[in-house]
């Protein structure tokens, strides 16, 4: 009788076991599919920045380079006062 409880005993660990084993490989490929949502949406905005960081630098290049003054027209009243 000893011997068919820890049978029983044995049975009921490995049940959970298994049961226990189904949900993390559920989990893990609820984790991998997030880890591909994100890893694209990172691909996409990396992209977007290398975009911007090219549209910033045409920018930049179109700004004159001479160092000449600026007129006083421009310049707010405060500082006239």
């Amino acid at each position: 009788m000893a011997q068919t409880d820890t049978i029983d005993q044995i049975a009921e660990r490995v049940d959970h076991l298994l049961l226990r084993h189904e949900e993390l490989q559920r989990t893990n490929a609820l984790l991998a599919q997030q880890v591909q949502v994100l890893t694209l949406e990172r691909d996409q905005l990396k992209s977007r920045l290398a975009a911007a960081r090219a549209r910033v630098d045409a920018l930049i290049e179109r700004l004159p380079t001479s160092n000449a003054p600026t007129s006083n027209a421009t310049a707010s009243p405060e500082a006239s006062a």
